[in-house]
């Protein structure tokens, strides 16, 4: 268990910033699964206040920016003189402050999440138009980050009533053996990436509330036969992995009111036998399809480290080279 502590300059600021009947700190305490103890500044006189936040490391460090951000909010409603607005807290979802900005939604630390290459935009701009886009291109563009985000958004604003994240179990050049544990404990390598994209905006305590709820379902793409999702954002991640036989099941449990979005790279395929790439050949199968949408994203819109982009092109040049000889 760790402490840390916020201070705030004035009763003033710590009405706006906790909201009526101390909403505000309930919700920081319920989301993040923290403690919060409001206490007098240590500054005689001063008529400031102390927020002891208390929890473990990494809760408490996400708390204190969510109220950091709130803190920024309560001065700018200040400055509006009598009839300030008390500050919300920052949750997942299109917000007032920074729809304005691009943002598709605001993470758990309150820091807006947007899209930040021209492809991108395009990719976004397609998911929250169109009911079916595929997002193709290498590691690091954002297919999967970008498609959560547009998924809890969509959430958030009754666009859906759940969101189901699938990806074939495929194992990418080594095997795993046997994985203990139950069903979750079970599929969690295979799933990770999902999981960390849903931790980074709503919380790691807050997803496991709506996974237990079933308004978040992350299934192996095997457990998806014979399903219809209807309300439903479906997110199948690493589709070059899976067979055309695997990609048609997919698709055609699209029901009511739902939105499909399909992301892959297919020059990282995994299926052990030659059958090819489900991925693949869907482009050719939609292609005189209407509202449908493919995005191909390119190593320019590489978003992690500099060296991954470095890396793709010197493997693209490596594959040129072969083809010469």
């Amino acid at each position: 268990m760790v402490t840390r502590r916020v201070a705030l300059s004035d009763q003033e600021e710590a009405v706006l910033l906790f909201g009526p009947h101390d909403r505000n700190i309930k919700e920081i305490e319920r989301r993040f699964g923290v403690q919060v103890f409001v206490r007098p500044s240590d500054r005689i006189n001063e008529g400031g206040v102390t927020l002891a936040v208390r929890g473990k490391p990494k809760p408490v460090e996400q708390a204190i920016a969510t109220l950091g951000e709130m803190k920024k909010s309560a001065v700018l409603s200040r400055r509006k003189g009598a009839g300030a607005d008390p500050v919300e807290v920052p949750v997942p979802g299109i917000s007032h402050a920074a729809s304005s900005q691009d943002a598709i939604v605001v993470s758990v630390t309150g820091q807006p999440i947007r899209p930040r290459s021209a492809t991108q935009k395009t990719y976004v701009k397609a998911i929250q138009e169109k009911e079916m886009v595929f997002g193709i291109g290498p590691a690091g563009t954002g297919k999967t980050f970008l498609a959560v985000a547009c998924a809890v958004a969509a959430l958030e604003r009754g666009l859906v009533s759940r969101i189901v994240l699938t990806r074939p179990v495929v194992e990418a050049g080594e095997k795993l053996g046997f994985l203990p544990g139950d069903f979750y404990e079970k599929v969690h390598p295979y799933l990770k990436p999902l999981y960390d994209a849903f931790h980074s905006m709503v919380g790691a305590d807050r997803f496991r509330t709506m996974r237990d709820e079933e308004v978040i379902e992350i299934v192996p793409l095997a457990y998806m036969r014979g399903r219809t999702l209807d309300e439903a954002f479906a997110i199948l991640d690493e589709a070059q992995n899976t067979t055309p036989e695997q990609m048609k099941m997919f698709l055609t449990r699209m029901g009511n009111g739902s939105r499909m979005v399909i992301t892959g790279d297919v020059t990282q395929i995994d299926l052990e036998t030659k059958t090819r790439s489900g991925l693949v050949l869907i482009q050719e199968v939609l292609r005189d399809v209407s509202d449908i949408s493919f995005v191909r994203f390119t190593d320019v819109d590489v978003v992690r480290h500099p060296l991954v982009q470095r890396v793709l092109k010197a493997y693209d040049a490596w594959g040129e080279r072969r083809k010469e000889i």
